[in-house]
């Protein structure tokens, strides 16, 4: 596959956010899908605060720049074979997702910073969302952006963002070292599709000339960074302005301000259609489909939320909520404190980092069982457990939430958000027999194309069968 050709590869991601009066809670809330390949395993991690000595270099997935004197305790999501973050937050409260978009301008398949590696520089870097956001654009001036960012094959691509604290948010857009970025003033999301048009507040210096350049844009006409830059048929292949369309009707729909329950509950939607049936399954084409699976339709579709988390500010104190697992539908989300209010706070055990071949000992792998068994009967599988998932989830925001309004002390978030995961982890092995234990139906059972692709992915990750 060529370095600009989206057929097949569909790495697609939606990136949410609230702040102000569109948050619950008065501050902000932050939510993101990472749709990557299938058994592309991906996990959280955590770096600690570091002080680094004058002409260190550091090592990027693919290149080296200077390393910054200091760098911020960051807790990502990663997968596990790059430098880089899909999602992740700082010490300070900083948060940050990235999209694939899609350019009339060809990416860079020259090595450089891809947009995981600026994402978790901007959150080391960057104690605020706005010296994030310098952070990533002067690094972007530096260095350039570029290199395969697929786990198999190639796939390049330039990068949005979604940048935001406690006190303000932004969306950066970038076409190769140029970019634009627009002020978020309630609710905002982004997908796999450019979205800032004339209401950019900033704009690189460089953007219009690059446009003139390539014959994008003539001098004296309004500006508009997406009608400029975007290539909406490489975006129609990635449904990702039909995805925006449907978050951000999701965050529309949504009276009054919207909290991590609602963020979970956009971050598991498969569209208006799904919504209507009852009989839903992830099978040919999924169109407006936030919760992305693996699939097979017209165009193989490799494209799979291989995680998900959701962070909230309350009170000054910021709570993230990570499935850690892929298939957010079929998963369940759990506490992590970390951030602001918590000082050293202990993370809970996230157990063993996972590569690409199944290994029922990490959390990730662990899942999977799950998941995959549910994609042979999607409706009725699903339903043997989703109430109990969803109450359970419920419980675990109400304890969150308990333990917040009396000002729990640092240790006791820790022994909450340790006990939390390990109840999580008891629950998802019991669904597992639950789930076994519903046989498959006709009706219901994975077309031949989309078991066949499925059976491809459990042999190349030596999944049992």
């Amino acid at each position: 596959m060529g370095a600009n050709d989206g057929e097949g590869r569909k790495e697609m991601c939606d990136t949410l956010v609230a702040r102000g009066a569109g948050a619950a809670k008065g501050g902000m809330v932050f939510a993101k899908n990472s749709d990557r390949e299938a058994n592309e395993a991906q996990y959280p991690f955590f770096a600690p605060a570091a002080n680094h000595a004058k002409g260190t270099r550091l090592r990027c997935t693919y290149i080296e720049i200077a390393q910054a004197a200091r760098t911020h305790a960051v807790l990502l999501s990663r997968p596990f074979w790059m430098w880089g973050a899909e999602m992740g937050a700082n010490e300070h409260g900083v948060v940050i997702g990235n999209e694939a978009v899609h350019a009339k301008i060809a990416p860079s398949a020259t090595p450089a910073l891809t947009g995981m590696d600026l994402l978790r520089l901007g959150l080391e870097r960057g104690a605020s969302a706005a010296e994030a956001l310098e952070t990533i654009t002067t690094l972007l001036a530096g260095h350039g952006q570029g290199g395969n960012c697929a786990h198999k094959g190639r796939f390049e691509y330039h990068n949005a963002f979604i940048i935001a604290d406690a006190a303000d948010a932004f969306v950066l857009e970038t076409v190769g070292r140029e970019w634009a970025v627009e002020r978020v003033t309630a609710k905002r999301s982004i997908s796999n599709t450019y979205s800032i048009g004339r209401n950019f507040e900033r704009l690189s210096a460089g953007a219009e000339q690059l446009a003139r350049e390539h014959g994008l844009w003539r001098e004296g006409t309004p500006f508009d960074f997406a009608d400029v830059f975007a290539n909406r048929k490489r975006s129609a292949l990635a449904s990702g302005h039909q995805r925006w369309c449907r978050t951000t009707a999701l965050l529309n729909a949504r009276r009054g301000g919207i909290g991590a329950a609602g963020m979970m509950a956009f971050l598991r939607d498969h569209g208006a259609q799904a919504a209507r049936r009852v009989d839903w399954r992830p099978d040919g084409i999924l169109g407006g489909a936030v919760s992305a699976h693996s699939t097979y339709g017209p165009v193989r579709r490799f494209g799979q939320t291989t995680a998900s988390w959701v962070s909230e500010t309350d009170g000054g104190r910021m709570v993230h909520w990570l499935t850690a697992t892929a298939a957010p539908d079929t998963g369940i989300f759990k506490p992590v404190f970390f951030g602001p209010g918590w000082g050293a706070a202990a993370l809970p055990g996230f157990g063993p980092a996972p590569t690409d071949i199944y290994d029922p000992r990490t959390r990730w792998w662990a899942h999977e069982r799950l998941h995959r068994a549910v994609l042979g009967n999607y409706p009725e599988r699903l339903a043997a457990y989703a109430g109990e998932r969803d109450r359970l989830e419920a419980s675990f925001i109400e304890r969150v939430e308990a333990l917040l309004r009396r000002g729990g002390s640092a240790e006791e978030a820790t022994a909450l958000s340790r006990a939390i995961w390990r109840e999580a982890d008891r629950a998802e092995a019991r669904w597992l027999q639950l789930v076994k234990a519903v046989p498959e139906n006709p009706v219901h059972r994975p077309s031949g194309p989309m078991a066949a692709h499925w059976g491809g992915l459990a042999r190349q990750a030596r999944f049992p069968g």
